[in-house]
């Protein structure tokens, strides 16, 4: 629980850093401007009662929130930048690429399972279900499926989640590598 709540505070610190971060750069470069602008107002007469002083700084804090916002309408539209950012992250991800978590390992091999049975006498199809069977048992042994199995064991109270779709000695790897791991 404490590692949740700690968790949450940090994403709602990230949330807002945008915001602020926005907030520190048009008040800094307001300020760094100002003593380079500032004659221009000196000789004016105060508008409906505002100083010029503060006209000046408002109309340079809104000048760089104009260019930040333009730079990022920029980055966004015409550069489009962040699709490759996406490309890349997609790439890197080991989950979009050769892992699988183990929820959707279920899922996979009962649609696996089932398409075993219904091309019982078509070989490519067999051959493609041996391939998805070595799959699912290589993701057994990666430490998300052992931290999966543990979960399973603590949440739900179940002794003994059964994999069907692994073969014996991987469930029972499986099973002993879960027990073995250590709670943060």
């Amino acid at each position: 629980m404490l590692k949740k709540t700690a968790m949450r505070q940090y994403w709602r610190i990230q949330q807002s850093q945008t915001l602020i971060s926005m907030g520190f750069w048009c008040t800094t470069l307001t300020l760094l401007i100002w003593p380079l602008a500032s004659w221009r107002f000196e000789e004016m007469d105060s508008v409906m009662g505002i100083s010029p002083t503060y006209l000046g700084l408002l109309a340079i804090f809104g000048g760089v929130v104009v260019i930040v916002l333009s730079i990022g309408w920029m980055y966004d539209v015409t550069f489009g930048l962040w699709r490759e950012h996406l490309t890349v992250v997609q790439e890197r991800n080991p989950f979009t690429t050769y892992k699988l978590n183990a929820p959707f390992g279920i899922i996979l091999s009962q649609t696996n399972t089932i398409l075993r049975k219904m091309s019982e006498d078509d070989e490519e199809v067999q051959r493609h279900c041996d391939f998805v069977d070595r799959w699912l048992e290589w993701n057994s042994e990666q430490e998300i499926w052992q931290r999966t199995m543990n979960s399973w064991k603590t949440i739900v109270g179940d002794d003994d989640p059964f994999m069907q779709h692994l073969s014996e000695n991987a469930r029972d790897t499986l099973e002993k590598a879960s027990d073995e791991l250590q709670e943060f």
